[in-house]
Formats: C-alpha cells, structure tokens, sequence
C-alpha cells in the first residue's frame, strides 16, 4: 500500500520510523515549513525520499502540489499531528481514505490541546485513530483507548502518557488498516466537546483576589504546567508571574 505520510513533531517522527522498519512504501512525504516544524530534521531523514517527493504542508491546496501528489498514485494518507486542515480536493486522492491519529478519546477534545482539556473539563484522556473527513477529528472511529488521567498528572505528563498510547494504537492497528480488515463507527453527533487553539487563554489568568474553588485552580495549574511553555499567570504590580505546579505521590517524597 503506497502511503503519503503527513507528520509533525516526535509522535510523527517515530511513527514514520516505525512504518519504514516494517517495510512500508512511503511514497510522499508532506512536512511543516522549516519554521514550524518539530523534529523535522528526524523525519525526513528517516524518510530518505527525494526532495521531488517532499512536500510543504502550508501549500496543500495548490493545484501542482495536487498534481504532484497524484502522481505518486498513493492508496492512503496518514496524518500525525499535522497541524494544517486538509480539504476535500485532497482527500478525494486516496483511494483508500486518509486516517488520523488524534491524542484524545473522541469525541471528546476534538481540536487543539486535548491533553489540557481532560484535566480541565474532566472529560475521558485517550487516543483514537480515525478517518478524516470534512470536519475537524469527527470522521468515523478505526480503534480508540482510554488513558487514565492521575492525580499527580500535570499538562506535561499526560501529554507524554497520550504520545506513547498513540504510537501503541497505531502500531496495534496499522495493520488492519493495511490488509483492509480494519472496522469503523461513527462519531456521536450528540456529544463531545471541541477546543480552539486560543481557548487556554481564557484559563491562563489566574486572577489573585478572585474566589475559586481549590480543585478549579489546582487543576488549572496542572494542566498548564508544561515547561519550557509559559502557561498559567498572575499580574502583581503590572508584571506576569507565571505559575508552575509540581504534584507528588506520599511515597515518591519518601522515596
């Protein structure tokens, strides 16, 4: 099966590692710009394709990039973590479809940050691989699991905890997608919930003379501890301090 391969970042990197170890035609490669790419340099040199077959991601809607794609003839489109919306002249490439590995348990956290808003909405943490269609992380459902969500659990390591499960799930399914044994669901229309990248920025504020309750801010905190990113602040004399939380099991301390 003839695979153009959408990926960003260190899930994307050792996904398409894993696929070139079992043997897989990896005809195309699409990537971020060199400025909003993570862990670029990795990707394409595990690709080890043809600068003819590596394609900008920010150009996806451009005729000849169509074109061009089309004549690498590709079955399917995987996409990890890509951070540009794929519209419909795309998609109808693939004869196979386009599937997406997308770090939540949809429908919940559909859109940006899931890791955040598991902890923040108390909506179930997973990863789910699915179809894409037109909308965004709503097409039909190929394998899903849940990831518990601890208490200890910060932005930062349940993030890490969902990178890991994504890369199981696919490595635990990609398979069935392959010889066309994979089964799908539909999403539900009647639930879930969905964010916008901007969406943390009206949790980020912590506002010093202002009643919470103490579980609403530890768990803003948490989810916004995610260092080097700034995440959560207050504002004392004109000035942001920002706001790192550290949460530690009884017996961790001991130890």
């Amino acid at each position: 099966m003839r695979i153009i391969y959408l990926g960003n970042n260190w899930l994307g990197w050792k996904v398409l590692e894993w696929l070139v170890q079992q043997g897989e035609d990896i005809a195309g490669l699409v990537v971020h710009p060199p400025r909003k790419q993570k862990f670029g340099k990795e990707i394409l040199e595990t690709a080890q394709l043809p600068a003819n077959r590596i394609l900008d991601g920010s150009r996806l809607w451009e005729s000849d990039v169509l074109e061009t794609i089309r004549t690498l003839k590709p079955d399917i489109c995987i996409s990890i973590l890509f951070g540009y919306i794929v519209r419909s002249n795309f998609l109808g490439i693939f004869p196979e479809g386009c599937i997406n590995l997308h770090p939540a348990y949809l429908p919940y956290n559909r859109g940006a940050y899931p890791n955040v808003w598991s902890i923040i909405d108390r909506t179930p943490a997973g990863v789910t691989l699915h179809y894409i269609d037109a909308g965004i992380d709503t097409g039909d459902i190929i394998a899903q699991c849940q990831v518990a969500v601890e208490p200890v659990d910060t932005g930062k390591t349940l993030y890490h905890k969902l990178e890991q499960a994504s890369l199981n799930l696919f490595r635990k399914t990609w398979p069935l997608v392959r010889d066309g044994k994979a089964q799908s669901i539909s999403q539900s229309a009647e639930k879930g919930t969905y964010h916008h990248t901007q969406d943390v920025e009206t949790i980020d504020e912590i506002i010093p003379d202002k009643l919470y309750r103490g579980q609403e801010v530890i768990d803003i905190l948490r989810a916004r501890t995610f260092p080097p990113y700034q995440g959560a602040y207050m504002i004392v004399n004109g000035r942001k301090i920002y706001l790192r939380l550290e949460l530690l099991y009884e017996e961790t301390l001991r130890g």
